[in-house]
């Protein structure tokens, strides 16, 4: 892992943050959500795991004019050499091992639904047939936060979907410097394999198996429970909050915090783990009502006082 770390921000400058929790993602077998303007390097980071962890890599630029068969694949009418007809299924993009899924919001519901019940199931049905998807299989959606013309936002329902919602934010002074010194010259470097598919799948399962402590269990517990306004002692979440962070959220901390302790070389992990996920695992998973946004409330708020029942 210190060597896909190293090897990832090498290339990519300035958002070692951003680089870690999808690390974290993978290594939890999850799908992120990168929210970031464009330039930020998000398709970079794509490719750059892509070679680094050994993975098919693909690439679609979603429109609204996209049909779920463009990027799963449809049967098309065949006819062998003895002259006789049949069906042959011919695969999307979706079949490979790390997609980007560029833009996700441009395109229509149904494609969209269509990529999300990809990523659940890990399969796709075409004509009444399941095909299945390759292992490891990882969806790095992107999103434009501010032009919304002309988009179809993701339903909550369907952000729950995706494992992590990171914010891509604009690199300081120093890593926008290393950027134009190693990208405008003949010398940029370019990433190498680190592992290969199946030693990330093995790296998976490693992670499953990291024992987690009662008070850890607890805190995750509360932490999510808080979130909720039918559950909830805080009167900032009984407030503004309209819905909380269901089962899916605890599922997502448990797995996140396992793949964080392993990546910083610890057996176990601590409250420190539940604090540094929460706001990229729950913040999708939450919502404002209209007095929230009326009074300037934030779910970065709200998550901070969540954050303040666990702190020990």
């Amino acid at each position: 892992m210190d060597q896909i770390h190293t090897e990832v921000t090498g290339i990519i400058f300035g958002q070692d943050r951003v680089i870690e929790e999808t690390l974290v993602t993978i290594l939890a077998g999850g799908h992120v959500l990168l929210i970031g303007l464009p330039g930020l390097g998000k398709t970079r980071l794509v490719e750059t795991l892509g070679t680094v962890l050994g993975l098919d890599e693909k690439r679609v630029q979603f429109t609204p004019d996209l049909m779920p068969s463009d990027i799963i694949g449809a049967e098309i009418l065949d006819e062998d050499p003895g002259g006789k007809r049949h069906f042959r299924f011919v695969q999307g993009p979706l079949f490979c091992q790390l997609l980007m899924a560029d833009e996700i919001n441009r395109a229509s519901p149904r494609t969209q639904s269509a990529l999300l019940q990809a990523m659940q199931e890990k399969r796709v049905s075409v004509a009444g047939h399941y095909h299945e998807l390759p292992r490891p299989f990882h969806v790095l959606a992107t999103q434009n936060p501010l032009e919304q013309e002309g988009t179809y936002p993701l339903p909550e329902a369907q952000l729950d979907r995706f494992f992590m919602e990171i914010n891509v934010a604009y690199p300081d002074r120093q890593a926008e410097r290393d950027i134009l010194l190693s990208t405008t010259t003949n010398n940029s470097k370019t990433p190498k394999r680190i592992c290969s598919a199946a030693e990330l799948l093995a790296a998976q399962e490693l992670v499953r198996t990291v024992p987690v402590s009662e008070s850890v269990l607890e805190a995750i517990l509360t932490l999510v429970r808080e979130g909720r306004p039918e559950t909830t002692t805080l009167d900032s979440v009984k407030r503004h909050v309209v819905w909380g962070p269901g089962p899916r959220a605890s599922q997502a901390l448990m797995s996140g915090i396992r793949a964080r302790a392993v990546i910083h070389k610890r057996l176990s992990p601590s409250i420190d783990d539940v604090v540094a996920l929460a706001a990229p695992i729950l913040r999708h998973r939450m919502a404002l009502n209209f007095a929230a946004r009326a009074e300037g409330i934030s779910l970065s708020q709200i998550i901070a006082d969540l954050i303040q029942k666990i702190k020990p």
